[in-house]
């Protein structure tokens, strides 16, 4: 047992869970975190086991221990024990979680309000997808270049908040019917108001990112723009309400009823702090006129006060006689008076002489070094004022952070299920009808990513997909390659797994019986700085499917046993799909594709296994894949005219022929049902193994007459032979 947690300081999300290292490995390819902490002592283990695919600190052993864990955890949340957060039983998770807690005091986050909660991942309430799944799908990530994922196909959210959370969603797919029914009720609420469904979305790209923006209150971060655009969501929030008060929907009120105003702070705020708020205090006016009276006084002062010098001027002027008398400003003397020499006569007793010029004399009086003075210390006391009120609304908004926080949440659901009922309308979407039973049934269903993808005009050919745990567990797929049966493998998973994320599906009619782990073996790749071929990944992959499979699994297996040697692979596949037919009490889903056509046999003799293949039409010496799946096997896979359209040179398309044809030739009438061959007694002989060089040889001995051959010719037949395989060396 592991345990694990993921915090998320810009959010004050906080998550735990516990389980195996399959388990952990499978949160942390759906997490994808930015930098993990582990203990010092384990750095190795965990390297070797990664490698560098993650960004790594540690902190001594004494900081993943129980007892250190818990007190830091009682003390952040304030709490007696942990029973409330329903973690208590999760003593590894604890201890990472308290670590988590430790190195943010090491490194200085001591702001840390905002991270109010702690909630467990609960295995039980999703769908169990592997690391393995999680890539093969491309669920969220790709390693291929310029791959579309299934998150850019849904992700039609117009929050922070939302994007973030469908992410969440689709990894991990609920298990819970009431709670995916509350879902899809909600979608097809929102598909038949498409009023509601647009001016709903334009409300909410408003937002912005509320949560992250009520988390820089707490750690002292917030600029007076923020909290303006904090104040600006909030109203926001109560037209969404408003707009939303009448639906009549009970899933969506269940949303809107828990969404909070958090009327006197946001009017507080809106009162407060000029629309147009700086991005710093001091690169503007932050707090409005009206709020303090000498702050007003001082902006007078440090902003009006050209009108105040002139009026100074025109009175000087005028007392004094001296027409041209001006008031100036500089860097080193401040503000003076200048006179010229022809009116110096003029210039009164009580005047300070400052600066002597060609043409001018400057000068200063007592009144204008107080104003001047003031003026000088009246923008930094503007500073220091607007800090001073800036701070105290801060500190009042702080007392709001957990509910704010919850109202970002709550409009992050919101957005996703915008986004499921806006893809359905832009995608011709249906809503899938979920059930408790052991039947997966999808009419007309299609891929989500491949089918925008298409060039324009081109339609994708749907196909119908049919299992269960009685009449058709085990659906064999074999064809071409490039016909489409990976994809159909695919699109079957992902059709399943979106109906599960309470998002409607691309088919024209889905009934799902509730599934708990969706498995696949698809793609070839190999793990070379691990030192694992191709082969050695699949079979990886392949046990993994194979010790965790449940009665309510969907297993997807494409190609299963092609890395090593024909009947190899063909026995490993066999066996595989035979242990999966006839496992006690559990009869998992299973859709394989292959190009292994003996697996067809399995057919006769399994009854809950049935052979599908994917049609195709010659014409001529051309083959068109119509990409629609009929019942029966395949006995060809076209890999030929694959290698054909791929631009392989014709010298070496026209011998592949050929020696297609003489090993078909070869292996006619060898027996083809694969359960008489394990009852033969085989014995290995040159003269059965396949190569043309050994079966020429082979031809040669047999139209040799033994009886009239003298020792002379029979020295040189051997010597012929001997060449023949000396060259074939």
């Amino acid at each position: 047992q592991l345990g694990i947690s993921f915090l998320d300081i810009s959010t004050g999300e906080f998550l735990v869970a516990q389980g195996t290292m399959e388990y952990i490995e499978k949160l942390l390819q759906s997490f994808k975190p930015s930098e993990i902490v582990i203990d010092k002592n384990q750095r190795r283990q965990f390297e070797d086991r990664f490698n560098d695919t993650f960004y790594i600190n540690t902190l001594p052993d004494w900081v993943f221990t129980r007892q250190h864990a818990t007190e830091l955890l009682h003390k952040h949340f304030n709490v007696v024990n942990l029973k409330g957060y329903g973690i208590d039983d999760l003593s590894e998770g604890i201890v990472a979680a308290g670590a988590a807690l430790q190195y943010l005091a090491d490194t200085a986050h001591d702001k840390t309000t905002h991270i109010s909660a702690i909630s467990r991942i609960t295995e039980d309430n999703y769908v169990w997808l592997d690391k393995f799944t999680i890539r093969n799908l491309e669920l969220i990530h790709s390693n291929n270049e310029n791959a579309v994922t299934l998150l850019e196909v849904l992700d039609h959210t117009v929050s922070p908040m939302g994007a973030r959370l469908l992410k969440r969603w689709i990894v991990l797919p609920l298990r819970d019917i009431t709670l995916i029914n509350q879902r899809l009720d909600c979608v097809e609420y929102l598909l038949h108001h498409k009023e509601l469904l647009k001016t709903l979305q334009q409300h909410i790209s408003t937002i912005g990112d509320l949560e992250r923006l009520i988390s820089k209150v707490a750690t002292g971060r917030i600029s007076p723009r923020e909290t303006v655009q904090i104040k600006k969501a909030l109203f926001q929030i109560e037209t969404i309400k408003e707009q939303c008060c009448n639906t009549q929907n009970p899933s969506i009120e269940a949303i809107i009823e828990h969404l909070d105003i958090c009327k006197t702070i946001r009017d507080k705020i809106h009162h407060t702090l000029c629309d147009d708020a700086p991005l710093a205090i001091g690169k503007g006016q932050v707090v409005q006129k009206g709020i303090h009276a000498e702050l007003d006084d001082l902006r007078q002062l440090a902003y009006n006060s050209k009108d105040y010098l002139l009026k100074m001027q025109q009175r000087e002027s005028q007392n004094t006689g001296i027409a041209n008398l001006k008031i100036g400003f500089n860097n080193v003397f401040g503000y003076y008076l200048e006179v010229s020499n022809s009116h110096k006569g003029k210039v009164p007793a009580e005047w300070t002489r400052k600066q002597t010029l060609t043409n001018y004399e400057r000068y200063i009086t007592e009144e204008l070094k107080v104003y001047e003075q003031k003026i000088l210390t009246a923008e930094d006391q503007i500073l220091a004022l607007e800090t001073r009120l800036f701070n105290e609304l801060i500190i009042e908004l702080s007392q709001d952070i957990t509910i704010i926080q919850h109202d970002a949440q709550l409009i992050g659901q919101l957005d996703c299920l915008l986004s499921f009922a806006n893809v359905a309308q832009v995608n011709d979407y249906v809503r899938p009808a979920l059930n408790e039973d052991a039947s997966i049934d999808i009419k007309g269903g299609r891929h989500p990513v491949i089918e925008k993808r298409l060039h324009s005009g081109e339609s994708y050919v749907s196909n119908d997909v049919y299992l269960d745990d009685v009449t058709q567990q085990i659906m064999i797929i074999t064809g071409p390659n490039m016909s489409g049966k990976s994809s159909l493998l695919r699109q079957t998973a992902l059709i399943t797994l979106m109906a599960q994320m309470g998002c409607f599906v691309p088919a024209n009619k889905a009934t799902i019986g509730l599934v708990d782990k969706v498995f696949t073996r698809v793609g070839a790749s190999d793990n070379i700085s691990s030192g694992e071929s191709t082969f050695m990944v699949e079979m990886n992959e392949t046990a993994s499917i194979l010790n965790n499979v449940s009665p309510k699994s969907l297993i997807l297996l494409d190609e299963i046993g092609r890395g090593t040697s024909t009947y190899d692979g063909i026995s490993i596949a066999w066996a595989i799909t035979e242990y999966l037919h006839e496992k006690p009490n559990c009869k998992p889903k299973v859709m394989f594709a292959t190009h292994y056509h003996e697996l067809n046999e399995m057919a006769e003799s399994l009854p809950r296994i049935k052979n599908y293949h994917v049609s195709v039409k010659e014409v001529g010496n051309k083959v068109i894949f119509l990409r629609k799946i009929e019942q029966g096997g395949s006995a060809h896979s076209f890999g030929i005219h694959v290698a054909r359209m791929s631009g392989i040179p014709e010298p070496v398309l026209q011998r592949a022929e050929n020696v297609l044809k003489w090993l078909e030739q070869s292996h006619h009438n060898q027996p083809a049902n694969v359960e008489k061959r394990k009852q033969q007694d085989f014995q290995l002989s040159f003269i059965q193994l396949e190569d043309p060089i050994l079966d020429q040889i082979k031809a040669d001995i047999l139209d040799t007459d033994i009886n009239n051959l003298t020792p002379v010719e029979a020295l040189m037949k051997l010597h012929t032979v001997r060449k023949r395989l000396q060259g074939n060396e």
